[in-house]
């Protein structure tokens, strides 16, 4: 046995006095629990290897170039919104303020695991450590229940500005949108830091192989030798509500909205610049929320890895590089803001 499993054992004796006075003793021999079973073939294991999308050598070159596009537009396209927000006054609104976070959250969600996932591409082996994979298990969540968070948010502002114009910058005020912000940002901390802290206390003595290109709950607790019923508990009820609620808040916000405009709008112009401040908003909610339910909410045993895999790749990496295009094509004022914004920086002269 290892020191870190120690051995208590019992002794036992009886003592007996007879009859000059004497004290006499019999001891027996101690008594020692066996260990559990397997408790000395069981070793922490401190790295993971992940299997990643496929083994197939040929066709890892072609994902390569893929991934490594969609996430230089991802940056590249979620960094421009994030600087002519910054740069515009035109933009300086609670709209685009909440925009500015989102492309914010999104540059750095794609981040979490893109880049060791192109690494992946290019190695033979793929390994992480015990540590940099809760770290990254964290800062997924984090970042993914922040922006689910987030959307709600956004689809309040829309709210108050379609139905309650007049008192929309009060409502909407900087000090309440730095709060709303704030808020979206800690509830996805502490979201992320129960799973991580839950996960963190978890045995793994056993397999190794994680069958997903980044450390997601699932796999990981699929590799636990220790019982994980309450981390399915949380993943399912915590996350559900984390996931759920703003996407059944935000459709309660745009049916009041809708419901709004057909009874209470009568100019079709005054509809369709409404309609069109929220069709931006309405497609990214469609992507994000229909494919995070999907995947948290169905229960393990009824999916396989692959499904797992394509799920979670469209709601990390293929959305945030669409998110820029969603809501520069849909939106004018966004358009008009960029080009004017390249048109500075390229010829400073003019200006």
């Amino acid at each position: 046995m290892s020191d870190s499993n120690p051995v208590h054992c019992i002794g036992t004796g009886v003592c007996n006095i007879e009859g000059g006075g004497t004290l006499s003793c019999f001891h027996f021999l101690p008594i020692c629990p066996l260990p559990p079973a397997g408790m000395k073939n069981q070793t922490e294991v401190s790295e993971f290897i992940f299997l990643g999308l496929t083994n197939v050598r040929g066709l890892q070159c072609y994902l390569f170039a893929l991934f490594l596009l969609l996430y230089m537009a991802s940056v590249l396209g979620n960094g421009a919104i994030v600087a002519v927000v910054l740069a515009e006054p035109r933009l300086h609104s609670p709209m685009y303020f909440f925009l500015g976070n989102l492309s914010s959250l999104d540059i750095f969600y794609s981040t979490v695991t893109v880049p060791k996932m192109l690494a992946g591409f290019l190695s033979a082996r793929q390994t992480i450590s015990f540590t940099s994979c809760l770290a990254q298990l964290h800062f997924f969540h984090f970042l993914g229940s922040s922006e689910a968070m987030l959307l709600g948010v956004m689809a309040y502002d829309r709210y108050v500005a379609i139905c309650n114009p007049l008192r929309y910058t009060l409502v909407m005020s900087p000090r309440a949108c730095l709060l709303l912000a704030a808020a979206t940002w800690a509830t996805g901390f502490l979201h992320a830091l129960m799973h991580t802290v839950m996960t963190s206390r978890l045995h793994f003595c056993g397999p190794n192989r994680i069958h997903h290109f980044f450390c997601d709950i699932k796999p990981l607790l699929s590799l636990a030798c220790s019982s994980t019923r309450l981390n399915l508990s949380l993943l399912h009820i915590v996350t559900g509500i984390i996931g759920v609620s703003p996407f059944i808040i935000t459709l309660l916000f745009y049916l009041y909205i809708i419901s709004f405009l057909f009874l209470k709008v009568r100019s079709w112009e005054s509809k369709r610049k409404a309609f069109s401040t929220c069709t931006s908003h309405l497609t990214l909610i469609a992507l994000y929320y229909g494919t995070v339910i999907f995947a948290y909410m169905r229960p393990s045993s009824g999916s396989s890895k692959g499904e797992e895999m394509i799920i979670t790749l469209v709601y990390s990496v293929v959305t945030p590089a669409l998110n820029p295009l969603i809501y520069t094509l849909r939106n004018s004022e966004v358009k008009y803001a960029i080009r004017k914004f390249i048109t500075r920086k390229l010829s400073p002269e003019r200006n």
